[in-house]
């Protein structure tokens, strides 16, 4: 499915709309720097299937399917995504109070969009976000623009996006800018005022656990899960104990946190601001 976004078309899909339990949120699923809709695979839906919760999965703009972004991004593209796009997608499909689920980039727009929009949330679930740039990410992403130029990603890429060499050189370049090594969203943490479960991979090579450790000091009620054997995407490489935490976390949410009555209900709140 389709809708309009900021004046841009935004690829989305919403799993179970009609099957959840009472009283529960819908999960919005927030994609990594290279990811799309169709890159989560089938695990949005075992996370609906396990919580008894709608979910909300799209695809950024510039990414996937959704309309492909032609002007260069800033350095502030996941507060824009954050502050700006994802609000206005949420007024679009009436959906109020959510749990934010993100990887990677998402889970950074998941703390901006927490910590600083002035909505109401939930919770949020992020795995390995980013809070500030570490020399091992420059490195990583250093090294991915290497296998860009010289293997298959390309291809790969292609299979899931409309724009591949966009998504892949609109992020690549963005993270190896010499001015974004002082990008950081401390100042986001302490003002998220709903629980937070933050994941992360002992082995993770685009950083290290000291990212969630500064959630965990920062933020007012945070669980914390330092995973074993376990890279950059937790829920691909620990699949079984990422399910399991997170269903835990959001049967644990209070009433008050998920009072998402008036979810998917009602008009939309109409936005005229561009799409990042």
């Amino acid at each position: 499915m389709f809708t309009a976004v900021l004046g841009s078309r935004i690829e989305y899909a919403l799993l179970n709309p009609q099957q959840y339990v009472a009283g529960r949120p819908v999960i919005v699923f927030l994609h990594e720097g290279l990811g799309s809709l169709a890159m989560w695979k089938d695990f949005p839906q075992a996370v609906s299937d396990a919580t008894g919760c709608r979910a909300l999965v799209y695809s950024r703009c510039g990414y996937g399917q959704s309309e492909t972004v032609r002007a260069p991004r800033d350095l502030r593209y996941m507060h824009t995504e954050g502050l700006e796009a994802l609000p206005a997608l949420l007024d679009q499909l009436c959906i109020e109070r959510p749990i934010l689920l993100g990887h990677s980039d998402g889970g950074s727009i998941a703390l901006i969009f927490a910590g600083g929009s002035g909505r109401a949330t939930a919770g949020v679930i992020v795995m390995a976000p980013h809070v500030m740039v570490e020399p091992l990410s420059i490195t990583s992403i250093a090294a991915a623009r290497e296998s860009y130029l010289t293997t298959d990603l390309p291809e790969k890429l292609g299979r899931y996006h409309a724009d591949p060499a966009a998504v892949f050189w609109g992020w690549n370049d963005i993270w190896l800018d010499p001015a974004f090594r002082d990008w950081n969203i401390e100042e986001y943490l302490q003002p998220i005022a709903c629980p937070v479960l933050a994941i992360q991979g002992k082995e993770d090579q685009y950083g290290t656990l000291q990212q969630i450790r500064i959630i965990g000091r920062a933020a007012p009620n945070v669980q914390m899960l330092e995973l074993k054997h376990c890279g950059h995407s937790p829920h691909r490489d620990q699949p079984a104990a990422v399910i399991a935490a997170l269903s835990t976390f959001v049967a644990s949410l209070s009433p008050v946190n998920c009072d998402a009555s008036n979810s998917l209900k009602g008009p939309g709140r109409p936005s005229s601001n561009p799409c990042p």
